[in-house]
């Protein structure tokens, strides 16, 4: 297979990239940062994305179907593939849903980017990779880092590898760690956390990653395994108390130390497969400032349910 010598270095506005899993909460993120840095963005989702701009295109389809999924990448320069299972709890429970859309749903967009002759493939992978934790969400990423790898060595497929760790910030839900403890701190005016709370996180906001996320397209980053966290570690239970600190009112802290084997404590650093170098941003979003801007878009959302609930009339009262 031969591939462009076209540098992605080269002008911007001559690049299509196409983001899989667009319409979710790192995907979108890195779609709207792809398009302020110029590129032409294709998003791929099965549900319309809700933070769709206008100078991006909107493919609706999946990607466990592999003719969709080679039509959508035609064309395109670049692709991000950050459709998956990402939580870690839901993938514990369903080993089948995992190793198919994580894996085998990789593979499909790997195969499309082959076909479609890219410059570049970039996978979002997880720190899990180098854990004994993280249950099947941990083997599916590491399997789906080998196919990458692999597809690199057979067709010569560039691609980048990017390792995300605990992210945080605007468009998440109950699936993200941060998101759950706001809004309960929230609605019941608590925090409950599964473990100790001694659990160490490097966080790092979504926006701060999309912009990372992009950088690597640089030549210097092609095939490489990247490590996209925060650039401080904190104890959940900090993290707890922190957000109790700028609650305007008490919360409660509780903490259930059954222990919960797929996450890990400390680090995930039990075994390493090929290394991954760390790359940080020198202009971040503060963890403090990130946590308020958190609080604000829950507390919006939650605002305009009650403004709805109290505004819409019974079934009844709609017909003629």
């Amino acid at each position: 297979m031969t591939h462009s010598n076209t540098s992605i270095d080269s002008p911007l506005s001559d690049h299509t990239v196409i983001v899989f899993g667009a319409s979710g909460f790192l995907g979108s993120h890195v779609a709207d940062a792809l398009s302020n840095a110029g590129y032409k963005v294709r998003l791929f989702d099965r549900s319309p994305s809700p933070h769709l701009r206008k100078d991006q295109e909107m493919i609706v389809g999946d990607i466990m179907d592999l003719q969709q999924v080679v039509d959508a990448v035609k064309g395109a320069d670049i692709v991000y593939n950050f459709a998956a299972i990402a939580d870690i709890d839901e993938a514990h429970n369903k080993p089948i849903e995992t190793v198919t859309i994580n894996v085998l749903g990789n593979t499909h967009v790997l195969e499309a980017a082959r076909l479609a002759n890219v410059r570049r493939f970039v996978f979002a992978s997880s720190v899990y990779v180098y854990s004994e934790s993280g249950s099947f969400y941990r083997a599916s990423k590491q399997a789906s880092e080998r196919f990458t790898e692999t597809y690199h060595d057979r067709y010569g497929l560039e691609y980048n590898i990017l390792r995300y760790g605990s992210l945080y910030g605007r468009r998440s839900d109950q699936r993200n760690g941060i998101y759950r403890m706001l809004h309960e701190a929230i609605t019941h005016r608590s925090i409950t956390y599964k473990g100790s709370g001694n659990a160490m996180r490097e966080y790092i906001h979504v926006e701060d990653a999309a912009r990372l996320s992009v950088q690597v397209l640089a030549q210097e980053y092609a095939n490489r395994h990247l490590i996209l966290t925060g650039q401080e570690k904190m104890r959940i239970r900090d993290v707890m108390t922190m957000i109790s600190e700028i609650m305007p009112w008490p919360i409660t802290l509780n903490f259930d130390d059954a222990n919960v084997v797929h996450h890990y404590e400390i680090t995930p650093y039990a075994f390493q497969p090929r290394i991954g170098r760390k790359l940080v941003i020198n202009e971040h979003v503060d963890l403090g400032q990130g946590l308020l801007d958190c609080i604000r878009e829950i507390h919006q959302y939650l605002e305009h349910e009650d403004e709805n609930n109290n505004a819409s009339p019974s079934s009844s009262d709609n017909r003629a």
